[in-house]
C-alpha cells in the first residue's frame, strides 16, 4: 500500500464492560486522509459515516469539510484551533445527514492536523462531536433505542508522523469523557452490505388550527409529520412477504450472497402495514377544535436502508428502514422551506392559491461499494447542479450516468376557486377537483396548496 499510518496504542488495564469500540474502517480511507493530509495545511476537519451496532461500528467514508468561499483555492485553514468555524461544520453534517439512506449515520470527526496543533486537537474533536449530535437530533422525527450506541468518535492524525489516535465520546452524557478506540482498516469492507427496499404510500392530514398563525406552518407540519411516525414505528413489517421475529436473523432461511463487487449487493423487498387501530392500549379522547385550513401530503415515497452482513438481526434491518421513511419526508419537507424561503423571501405577503412538488429522491453509488448515497432534487434542477453538490458535500465526483432517479414525477392541476363563491363551494370544490386529480400511484409526494395565508409544501392545503 502507499500509505502507512502509526497507529497509537494505549496500554491500560480495563474491565471487559470498560473495553473500548473499535472501529473496522474502509481501507479506501486510509488513502483518503493520507492524502488530505499532504494538500491541506494547517488543519483539517472532517466527518466519519458509517455504522454503528452493539457489536461493531463500520466507516465506510470519509469527508473533509467543504473550504468556505474565500478558502477555495489556497488550500489553507485559519491558522489556529480557536478559530474552526462550528457552525460551518454543522451545516455540512447536517447536509450530508439528509444524504444518508436508512442504516448509515455521522459516526464522529475528524481532525489532521500539524504537531504544532496536536496538542489542542482532541478538545477542538470534543466540542465538535457534541455541536454535530445536537445538531442533528434536532432534526429527528424518531427517538433513540434505549438500547442503541451513543459513542461518537473522534480521530485525530499528525499530518507529519500520521500518528493515529481514537477516541469516543458518549453523545448522550455531556460531561462524557474520551475512552480509547481502536481504528482497523479492512479491505472490501464496502462491498459487504444488504440493503432493503420498499415505496411507502403517504396520505398524511394535517389540520391548522384557527389559533395557529400564518408563519407556523413549517411548525404544524413537523408536528403533523411526528404524529405519522410513530405511526410508521407501529407498522408492521414484511421482509420477502413474511412476518420475522425481532431477534431473527435478518438472512436466517436465505443464501448469503459472497463477493466485493456492487453486483454482490443482496436486497431484500419490505412491505410496510400501517396499522388502522392501535388497540385499547392507546385509546385517545376525541376532541373538537377549529381550524383555518389544512395540509395534505399524498403520494408514494422510495425507501432504502443498508445492513452490514454480519449476522443482522431483523430488528436492526428494520430499524433502519423506519427511520430511512420518516427522514426522506421530513427532509423533503426541509428542502422545500429553504427553497421557498430562498425564492420568495421568508415574509412572503401574497399569498395566492397555489401547489408544489416536493424533490425526487435519486440514489448515487460509492465509489467501489455496493452502498448508494440519497439525493434529492426538483424537477428542474439539471444533473450538473446535483454533480456539483456531490464534489461538494462528498469530495466524490459522480458520471451522470450514475445518477439513478428512484421515483417519477407527477403532477396535479388546481382549479381556480371563483370569486362569487361562498366558502363552503369553494371547499368543496377545491376538495372534488383534488381528489379527482390526485393519482394514486405518485412516484413523489405532491400536493396542492389552496390557501387565502402562506402555502409553501408540497400538500394540498384547504383553507376556510
Amino acid at each position: 500500500m502507499s500509505f502507512q499510518w502509526q497507529v497509537a496504542t494505549t496500554i491500560l488495564t480495563l474491565k471487559p464492560a470498560e473495553m473500548g469500540r473499535t472501529y473496522f474502517v474502509e481501507e479506501a480511507i486510509g488513502q483518503y486522509l493520507s492524502d488530505l493530509s499532504t494538500k491541506l495545511k494547517p488543519y483539517v476537519t472532517g466527518l466519519l459515516i458509517g455504522q454503528c451496532s452493539l457489536q461493531r461500528d463500520y466507516v465506510i467514508r470519509a469527508v473533509r469539510t467543504p473550504p468556505k468561499e474565500e478558502q477555495k483555492g489556497d488550500n489553507v485553514s485559519p491558522p489556529n484551533l480557536a478559530s474552526i468555524d462550528e457552525e460551518w461544520i454543522t451545516t455540512h453534517a447536517s447536509q450530508v445527514s439528509r444524504m444518508l439512506p436508512g442504516g448509515l449515520l455521522v459516526l464522529g470527526v475528524f481532525i489532521i492536523a500539524t504537531p504544532e496543533l496536536s496538542k489542542d486537537s482532541q478538545n477542538a474533536l470534543r466540542k465538535l462531536i457534541f455541536s454535530v449530535e445536537k445538531s442533528l437530533t434536532k432534526r429527528r422525527l424518531w427517538k433513540p433505542a434505549e438500547e442503541e450506541v451513543s459513542d461518537r468518535a473522534a480521530l485525530q492524525i499528525c499530518s507529519a508522523t500520521k500518528k493515529v489516535v481514537c477516541r469516543t465520546y458518549d453523545v448522550q452524557d455531556p460531561k462524557s469523557s474520551a475512552k480509547p478506540a481502536d481504528w482497523k482498516y479492512q479491505s472490501a469492507l464496502s462491498a459487504s452490505w444488504l440493503a432493503l427496499d420498499c415505496t411507502v404510500n403517504v396520505n398524511i392530514h394535517i389540520p391548522l388550527l384557527a389559533t395557529s398563525p400564518n408563519h407556523d406552518l413549517e411548525k404544524n407540519t413537523k408536528n403533523g409529520l411526528n404524529r405519522w411516525s410513530k405511526q410508521i414505528e407501529d407498522s408492521v413489517f414484511l421482509i420477502n412477504g413474511q412476518v420475522k421475529d425481532d431477534d431473527a436473523e435478518l438472512l436466517e432461511g436465505q443464501k448469503k450472497l459472497r463477493g466485493n463487487t456492487q453486483s454482490s449487493t443482496q436486497f431484500s423487498d419490505v412491505k410496510v402495514l400501517t396499522q388502522l387501530s392501535q388497540g385499547s392500549s392507546h385509546r385517545s379522547t376525541a376532541t373538537v377544535q377549529i381550524c383555518s385550513g389544512s395540509i395534505n401530503l399524498k403520494g408514494a415515497v422510495k425507501c432504502r436502508a443498508y445492513i452490514h452482513n454480519n449476522k443482522p438481526k431483523v430488528k436492526e434491518a428494520v430499524q433502519a428502514l423506519k427511520r430511512d421513511i420518516i427522514n426522506t419526508l421530513g427532509d423533503r419537507c426541509e428542502i422545500l422551506f429553504e427553497d421557498l424561503i430562498i425564492n420568495e423571501g421568508p415574509h412572503k405577503k401574497n399569498f395566492e392559491r397555489e401547489y408544489h412538488v416536493l424533490p425526487q429522491r435519486l440514489f448515487v453509488p460509492i465509489a467501489g461499494s455496493s452502498v448508494m448515497l440519497s439525493d434529492y432534487k426538483f424537477g428542474d434542477e439539471a444533473a450538473g447542479e446535483i454533480q456539483e453538490r456531490f464534489v461538494e458535500m462528498w469530495d466524490q465526483s459522480v458520471p451522470a450516468e450514475d445518477i439513478h432517479i428512484a421515483e417519477e414525477i407527477n403532477t396535479v392541476d388546481i382549479c381556480p376557486i371563483m370569486d362569487n363563491m361562498d366558502d363552503t363551494q369553494q371547499k368543496q370544490l377545491t376538495k372534488a377537483t383534488l381528489l379527482l386529480k390526485l393519482q394514486q400511484n405518485m412516484g413523489v409526494v405532491i400536493a396542492a396548496a389552496v390557501a387565502v395565508f402562506a402555502s409553501i409544501f408540497s400538500f394540498n392545503y384547504f383553507s376556510d
